[in-house]
Parts: structure tokens; sequence; C-alpha cells
């Protein structure tokens, strides 16, 4: 019974390690081939916008999904492979379209992965020196990452320990009876 136990938390956890390192491996490399064009304007502007509510309405379903998870902890970090990398490659994606949009935006020009790289040393905070933003709307833009960096750090990564204080707790209180109350 206990072998049966081990072996079946040990396929979980291969399970979500592999849908974890998928979903990286495709959101990058949806990122390196998807048809980023036109430079940046309003519609950049709302494509951000929307991938933001898109990636908050993920986070909730999976917040929810790791209360209910058999293994809230595993599904927890299955969740943050799944939303961080997809919250960069939104900024990400940005940067690269203000770059080419006004090469003068930034310090350099961007290739898709110096802004990827200059959106996770911004999400890290571990500073720059050879790319920096050097016009106001790029200012402002890495700005608006920064503020949603912290709500990502902060508030999100509450709600998902929250989730699983509440997933363990469920796991290991006993199933109500017909006679108690609801």
């Amino acid at each position: 019974m206990e072998r049966n136990a081990a072996e079946q938390r040990r396929r979980v956890l291969v399970g979500h390690l592999l849908r974890s390192v998928l979903s990286v491996a495709l959101l990058t490399g949806l990122y390196y081939v998807a048809p980023l064009g036109g430079g940046f304007g309003i519609t950049t502007v709302m494509t951000l916008v929307l991938g933001l509510v898109v990636f908050g309405l993920l986070t909730a379903w999976q917040i929810a999904a790791v209360a209910h998870a058999q293994f809230p902890r595993m599904r927890a970090l299955e969740a943050l492979a799944t939303g961080v990398p997809l919250f960069l490659v939104l900024f990400s994606a940005t940067y690269y379209l203000l770059a080419a949009q006004d090469p003068a935006s930034f310090s350099e020009p961007l290739t898709r992965t110096d802004a990827l790289y200059f959106t996770i040393a911004t999400f890290a905070t571990v500073g720059y020196g050879d790319i920096v933003p050097t016009t106001e709307g790029g200012r402002v833009l890495v700005t608006f990452q920064m503020v949603a960096d912290l709500i990502l750090i902060g508030v999100i990564a509450k709600a998902l320990v929250g989730a699983v204080k509440i997933g363990i707790h469920r796991r290991s209180s006993p199933p109500p009876g017909p006679d108690d109350e609801p």
C-alpha cells in the first residue's frame, strides 16, 4: 500500500514537472516565432492589457486548482511555471515592439533575446547597465512592469501559498459525514 502511494506521488511529480517544462518551452518558443511586426502602438498596448487580463484569469483559475489539488504544493509550482513565463513573454514582446518602433527607446537595439533578457533583469530586480530605457515612454512601460512585478511577487505568491494551505488542510480533514451540517 505504502509503495503504491510513493509510486503515485512520483508519477504525479513527474507529470507536474513535465507539464511545467513543456509550458516554459512552449511559451518561449511561441515568443520567438510569433509574428511581432507593425511596431509599437495602441494595438500593442491593448494586446499587453488583454494578455495581462488573460494572465490574471489564468492565475485565478490556477489558485482555485491549487486549493483543490491532491498535491497542492506541486500544483502551485506548476502554476508558477506557467504564469511567470507568460507574464515575462508579454512584457518582452512589448519591449521588442517598442524598440523596433523607436530605436531610441533603449540604449541599444533590442533583439527578441535582448528584450527577454531586459524583461527578466527587470523582474529579478538585479538592475542593468548594458540595456536601459532612454525615452519617457520606455521608462513608463518599465515602471509599469516593476509595479506589476511587485504585485505578482507579493499578491499572487501570497494567494498561491494560501491556496496550498487550503489544499493541505482539505486533504488532512476527514470528509463530512451524513449527520454533519454543511
